[in-house]
C-alpha cells in the first residue's frame, strides 16, 4: 500500500525514503505539503519575514565551479570589486530602512589583502551603524584564522553553500585539484561552526545528473550538520560554463520551480526552526517563485543593493531578475511579494535563526550544569 501525504508527515522523523516519495508528488498531492509546511512555520518561527540587504561586493573568483557564470576562466565579464565607500554606501541605505541585516557576497579568494580589506570592512560597517546592522558573509572557504578575525570584526552569520551533498556529483561539478574538493567544504563548515556563526549553506536543484535520491541526501545532510540557515534554489543554466553542454539533461522549468517549493517545505517540516531563503533563482524562473516559497515556508529574502552598474557583472546564472532595478525599487517590490504571501516584513528585526538560539542555549545550560 502506497502512504498518502498524510501518512507519512504524520511521523515525527522522516527518512530518506520517506523524503524522496514527498519530492516525487505530483502537483495535487504537493498542496497538501506546501500547506503543513505553511504550518509548521507559523508556529515555529511566525508570519515574518526578514529581510537581508545583498552587497555583491567582488566577481573576482579563484575557483572554476561548471555551474558558475563567474568562474575564474569566464572571460567575458568584466572584473569589479567594489571600493569602500560603495559598501558603506548600501549598508547605510540598508541601515536607514530598517534592514537591520546585510549579506557580503563575492567570488572565493583568500588573499591576505582581500581578508584584510573584509575585517576593516566589517568594523567600519559596526562602527557606522552603531552594531545595529547584523552582517552575514557569504566569501567561501578560509582559514579558522581569517573566519576568527572575520567574527570577531562584527560578522556572526556566515552561508557556505555545499551546492550538491553527494561526493561523487560534488567531484563531477567541481574541478579535479586539492584546492576544490567535497572533504575541504565540509571542513570549512565545521570550521564556522567551531568560531560560533551562525552557520548557513545550501544546494542547486534539478543539476544535470542529479537524482531525487540526491536532493533527500541533501535535506538529510542539513538535518545531519545541524544547520542553521538554508538558501537554495533551481539550477539555471549559464551558457559560459562547462555544464552548459549538459543543458538537455535538466528539468523543465515548471518541474524545478516545484522541486524547489518541495524542497523549501520538506525543509521547513524537519527542520522547523531554521531560516529558509526564498532565493532570487526561484523568481528568475517564476515571477511569483519567491511568494510561492514564502507561502511554503521560507522566512527570508535578499534585496539587492549592489551598485546597478557592477550587477550585469555579477550574473551566478542567466535571466537574473530585478538587475537595473534601484534599492528603492527593489525594496517596493518586495513588500508586495511579502504581503501577496500573507505575511509581513520583520523591519529593524535581526531575525537570528531560532535553532541556532536553541542549541546555544542548551549549550550554555550543560555548561552552567
Amino acid at each position: 500500500m502506497i502512504p498518502t501525504v498524510d501518512n507519512i508527515l504524520q511521523n515525527k522523523y522522516l527518512d530518506k525514503d520517506q523524503i524522496k516519495l514527498l519530492l516525487s508528488l505530483d502537483n495535487t498531492e504537493a498542496e497538501t505539503l506546501f500547506h503543513r509546511a505553511h504550518e509548521v512555520k507559523n508556529f515555529h518561527v511566525g508570519r515574518k519575514v526578514y529581510f537581508r540587504g545583498l552587497i555583491e561586493y567582488s566577481n573576482i573568483c579563484t575557483k572554476n565551479c561548471f555551474y558558475c557564470g563567474i568562474r575564474m576562466d569566464n572571460s567575458r565579464y568584466q572584473r569589479y570589486v567594489l571600493s569602500d565607500d560603495e559598501v558603506l554606501e548600501a549598508a547605510r541605505f540598508a541601515n536607514d530602512n530598517n534592514f537591520a541585516s546585510i549579506v557580503i557576497q563575492a567570488g572565493e579568494r583568500s588573499s591576505k589583502d582581500f581578508t584584510l580589506t573584509i575585517e576593516n570592512l566589517l568594523k567600519r560597517i559596526h562602527t557606522e551603524t552603531d552594531g545595529k546592522l547584523h552582517v552575514t558573509l557569504s566569501l567561501g572557504e578560509q582559514t579558522e584564522e581569517t573566519y576568527k578575525r572575520w567574527y570577531d570584526s562584527g560578522a556572526h552569520r556566515y552561508l557556505l553553500r555545499i551546492e550538491v551533498s553527494n561526493p561523487g556529483l560534488y567531484a563531477r561539478l567541481h574541478p579535479g585539484d586539492s584546492r576544490h574538493t567535497h572533504k575541504a567544504r565540509l571542513k570549512a563548515l565545521s570550521l564556522l561552526r567551531k568560531t560560533g556563526y551562525q552557520v548557513g549553506s545550501g544546494v542547486m536543484i534539478g543539476l544535470p545528473f542529479q537524482t531525487i535520491s540526491d536532493l533527500a541526501e541533501d535535506l538529510c545532510f542539513f538535518r545531519d550538520l545541524d544547520i542553521d540557515m538554508v538558501g537554495m534554489g533551481p539550477y539555471i543554466e549559464h551558457e559560459d560554463t562547462p555544464l552548459y553542454a549538459f543543458r538537455d539533461m535538466i528539468p523543465s522549468v515548471t518541474d524545478r520551480v516545484n522541486l524547489s517549493v518541495k524542497m523549501v517545505s520538506i525543509l521547513r517540516i524537519i527542520m522547523p526552526d531554521i531560516n529558509i531563503a526564498a532565493t532570487t533563482a526561484l523568481q528568475a524562473l517564476d515571477p511569483k517563485g519567491r511568494e510561492k516559497a514564502i507561502f511554503a515556508g521560507a522566512n527570508v529574502i535578499m534585496p539587492n543593493l549592489t551598485p546597478v552598474k557592477y550587477r550585469d557583472n555579477y550574473l551566478l546564472y542567466e535571466n537574473k531578475p530585478n538587475v537595473k532595478d534601484q534599492p528603492d525599487e527593489t525594496k517596493i517590490a518586495l513588500e508586495k511579494n511579502i504581503q501577496a504571501a500573507g505575511d509581513e516584513i520583520g523591519y529593524g528585526e535581526w531575525g537570528d535563526s531560532r535553532h541556532y538560539k536553541r542549541r546555544e542555549a542548551k549549550s550554555e545550560k550543560r555548561n552552567f550544569l
